[in-house]
């Protein structure tokens, strides 16, 4: 290459880098960490960047000055002249990638076998994927079930992933990991949380009509708070109060996310108004309670005008125990009267 040519390569360069790494710094690309894993992964995301944007400039600079260099003139129709490849050329730019695809291999083996490294003192949740809800049920507090992911601060947790339909994936974004769950497979995230807050539960897998609303929330808390609320939880569970043991179930299983019951202060509107049971009960020829406790089972048995069939999971017939969906039925139906 004449000697001429390398000030416009650099300059080309410079100018192409710059946009890049200012589009690169201006945008919020990622969500503040809210994990120990995800402040690594981050760094790595910004290492694949910097290199990126490296092999751009130099790409840009290139394409660009034999653009302007080598440019032929409008009347100018003849051949071009007979090139032949260049030996050392193609060793640097096969070598070249070559090394930045190991190097990015390497970082990120290292990353991923810091983030699979489970820390002392674990926590498992089981997390069940169903159309279209998730679920996650705490061994810790004999199997209590919750709609919602409530995990402590900086502690290591497991999560054991399995599906009961369809493949769905579990997805936080200030967590910066994904776990896709198959039907037959067990699979495992482990994840420790470092801070507080309430961040969103996404599937980011097509997983039929009411995948948009296959959402909930992962709470980080206090230890002392997670504690609390685990022992809280399961105490109201096995409460023999079925008010109180109804309400926690109804809670803890995300119903509020697709229904109404003003007992419960939710609004969802997926599934029928829940204040509504006994005019819907009627509607189908059935008791009251035969008729609530046939929507939990077998939800397609009867769907309300309006809605369509297989949007309910028709799994918390056996996801809840026997006690945990008679308080269910029973506060359903108490609710729902003064509703």
């Amino acid at each position: 290459m004449r000697r001429g040519a390398i000030a416009p390569l650099i300059g080309i360069g410079v100018v192409a880098g710059g946009i890049a790494a200012a589009v690169a710094l201006a945008l919020p690309w990622l969500p503040t960490p809210a994990s120990k894993e995800a402040a690594r992964i981050h760094p790595l995301f910004w290492f694949v960047i910097v290199i990126c944007i490296v092999v751009f400039a130099a790409v840009t600079a290139v394409m660009g000055y034999t653009i302007i260099r080598f440019r032929a003139a409008p009347d100018d129709d003849s051949d071009g002249p007979p090139i032949h490849g260049h030996t050392g050329l193609e060793i640097v730019w096969t070598l070249i990638p070559t090394l930045l695809v190991t190097a990015i291999g390497i970082v990120s083996a290292i990353v991923l076998a810091r983030n699979d490294a489970l820390g002392a003192n674990v926590l498992r949740v089981n997390v069940t994927a169903q159309q279209f809800a998730w679920s996650f049920s705490y061994p810790e507090a004999n199997g209590l079930t919750s709609g919602t992911l409530r995990l402590p601060k900086d502690r290591s947790v497991l999560l054991v992933f399995h599906a009961k339909d369809v493949i769905h994936s579990f997805w936080v974004p200030q967590f910066s990991q994904k776990q896709d769950t198959v039907p037959g497979i067990e699979t495992r995230l482990h994840i420790t949380p470092n801070r507080l807050g309430t961040f969103p539960v996404i599937c980011t897998e097509l997983c039929g009509l009411g995948h948009a609303v296959m959402r909930t929330q992962a709470i980080v808390m206090t230890p002392a708070a997670f504690d609390k609320w685990l022992h809280g939880q399961s105490s109201a569970v096995a409460s023999p109060n079925s008010s109180v043991a109804g309400a926690a179930v109804f809670k803890n299983n995300a119903c509020g996310a697709c229904h109404t019951l003003k007992a419960a202060g939710t609004t969802g509107k997926v599934g029928p108004d829940l204040d509504k049971l006994a005019a819907e009960a009627q509607a189908a020829g059935q008791p009251l309670q035969d008729f609530v406790r046939q929507s939990i089972v077998d939800p397609n048995a009867y769907v309300a005008k309006g809605y369509a069939k297989n949007v309910m999971p028709a799994t918390f017939g056996t996801a809840l125990s026997k006690q945990e969906l008679d308080a269910l039925v029973q506060y359903l139906i108490s609710s729902s009267k003064k509703g």
